[in-house]
């Protein structure tokens, strides 16, 4: 019974698609090359954000599973502060790369419905980003 057990599990994993991410290395950008942004800069990372995503995310492998994405949050990392779904990723940012790199960067949360009943680990997309001193979005860090 046992062997039956692991023998499924075994082709479960080897079968079904599982699209479990987390960039391996993160690249902290350099302080002295961010922009400061505040709330007021959100429209314009909104204009920005379909091709950042497709840069990011569709490029790849299983690129169509994310041809699709919603919004979940759209914010700098400091107004994350008290957002129970938002907040640990504050976190991670200053644990990566420090309080004032944490500061200057925004939280962009996705969901890709395309990969509903798929993977579960593969729904939901976290990306850390910040802009430069030539007014450019950047990704530093993609988490899912």
């Amino acid at each position: 019974m046992k062997k039956i057990v692991v023998l499924i599990s075994l082709l479960i994993f080897v079968l079904v698609p599982n699209q479990i991410y987390a960039q391996s290395e993160v690249a902290c950008p350099k302080l002295e090359d961010l922009k400061d942004t505040t709330i007021k800069n959100k429209y314009e990372l909104l204009k920005e954000l379909k091709q950042i995503v497709a840069d990011t995310y569709v490029e790849g492998e299983h690129g169509d599973l994310y041809s699709e994405w919603e919004l979940r949050t759209v914010l700098p990392f400091p107004k994350t502060v008290g957002r129970k779904q938002d907040e640990i990723y504050y976190e991670m940012a200053k644990n990566f790369c420090g309080q004032e790199v944490a500061d200057k960067s925004w939280l962009v949360r996705l969901y890709f419905p395309k990969w509903e009943g798929v993977s579960a680990s593969a729904l939901e997309g976290q990306i850390f980003l910040a802009k430069n001193k030539d007014d450019e979005w950047f990704v530093w860090f993609r988490y899912h």
